[in-house]
């Protein structure tokens, strides 16, 4: 749904084509109007049309009285692919690869359909991933998403207009040659306005707008094995994709203490330094910048990791909000990175990626993402980890939403939509 944007009409252009004279005359008549601002506007009812079209078969949770809505996939592995506010002529909140999916063709490696909200299993990389094959050197030709994730569907078992509930059993071996015998559960809540407030842990003010769900996301070990440190272990890792914007930030607070006692703040050197134009620490919180035009990524360790954190959108006024569950005690996180790793078990809790463009130019997105994990789940043969999320989006009075964000991140909304202000444009960490 990506048009050129026709900034000058002549002659040629007028007798080739009467469309771009209605696009570009100002006396477009009403008719138009509105199909130019159906190009320019993505909006959830015609996210809804556009699955609908092309024969995918969608599960919708709504909330009559707010308007709130959430479109999820089953053949995508029951994903959130995106939400709203405000009904059919609402934003639409989820990051949607609209050109992959109309292409309607299928990748061996990776199908990216994109979506709001799915799961994953980690770890990507080393000696237990789940990607590459035993014995395969660790680089993008040999890596390859395993389908059950990826393009095989998850099956309804339980369905009701404010949740709907998934299970998946396959077969999997990690790059050690272990096999894993895995179990999934997955379900999705829609949140109603008292839901939401206990979330938050404060009234939402009537003149604001809000969606907000819950995924419950159960790994099963169905093998008669116990997962282990030797063996390997697997995570739920789930992966939020939404629409960048100019000046949108993600905020993540940490927990403060001597690098010497917590280690480091952020690991923010994964496809090179980040720089210092697009990620800055300020009273406890990482601010990193969400525009869709710089590819990078931080992360988060479990020594420094709370379990919340969000993004905000000035040009929409969106606040997006991200809770996760996180253990009760000090655990274990399987590291995703690629190739030989010395500490298999020391990876991240949340992290953050910016789309942009690589090497060659080319852009999958842009999005942005926000992702979450479960600890490694050193699951005894029979038994089950469950890893919680919650995404809420807010938007409207930016007085009202400043109320929110001083509450839960004792932080403005004001300091949050200038974090950048005062940087130099090309400065370099």
């Amino acid at each position: 749904m990506k048009n050129a944007i026709i900034k000058k009409c002549n002659t040629a252009l007028l007798l080739v084509s009467l469309f771009y004279l209605l696009s570009c005359s100002s006396t477009s008549n009403n008719k138009s109007n509105k199909m130019k601002n159906s190009v320019n506007k993505i909006t959830y009812g015609s996210d809804v049309a556009f699955f609908k079209a092309k024969g995918i078969k969608t599960i919708e949770l709504k909330d009559a009285e707010s308007k709130a809505s959430v479109l999820i996939i089953p053949g995508y592995q029951g994903r959130v692919m995106t939400s709203t506010v405000g009904g059919t002529d609402g934003v639409s909140f989820g990051w949607i690869n609209y050109k992959f999916i109309e292409a309607a063709k299928v990748s061996s490696q990776f199908n990216a359909f994109g979506g709001e909200e799915r799961l994953w299993l980690g770890p990507e990389g080393g000696p237990f991933s789940i990607y590459f094959k035993k014995g395969n050197d660790q680089v993008f030709s040999n890596w390859a998403v395993p389908k059950e994730i990826d393009v095989e569907p998850f099956e309804v078992v339980d369905q009701s207009p404010e949740s709907v509930s998934f299970k998946k059993e396959f077969s999997l071996e990690n790059a050690s040659g272990t096999k894993l015998e895995i179990g999934i559960e997955r379900t999705v809540r829609l949140l109603n306005v008292t839901a939401a407030e206990r979330v938050i842990g404060l009234p939402i003010d009537k003149s604001l707008l809000f969606v907000g769900y819950e995924s419950e996301n159960t790994l099963i070990n169905k093998g008669k094995s116990d997962w282990t440190e030797q063996s390997g272990a697997l995570s739920v890792w789930m992966l939020a994709m939404f629409n960048p914007s100019e000046k949108g930030v993600v905020f993540i607070p940490f927990k403060k203490g001597s690098e010497s006692e917590s280690g480091k703040i952020v690991t923010d050197d994964y496809f090179g330094k980040v720089p210092s134009n697009r990620l800055i620490i300020k009273d406890g919180i990482l601010f990193f910048k969400t525009d869709g035009k710089f590819r990078s990524k931080i992360g988060i360790s479990p020594q420094r990791a709370l379990p919340y954190c969000g993004s905000y959108d000035p040009e929409k006024q969106a606040l997006t909000l991200l809770w996760y569950s996180s253990p009760d005690k000090p655990s274990k996180y399987v590291n995703s990175k690629w190739g030989d790793q010395e500490f298999p078990f020391r990876g991240d809790v949340v992290n953050s990626y910016n789309d942009g463009p690589v090497a060659d130019g080319s852009v999958m997105g842009p999005f942005y993402e926000i992702e979450s994990s479960s600890p490694a789940a050193m699951l005894s043969a029979g038994s089950k980890i469950t890893h919680y999320q919650r995404i809420i989006h807010i938007t409207g009075n930016e007085d009202k939403l400043n109320l929110i964000t001083k509450k839960l991140f004792n932080y403005p909304i004001s300091g949050i939509k200038g974090a950048f202000n005062l940087l130099p444009e090309n400065s370099e960490k």
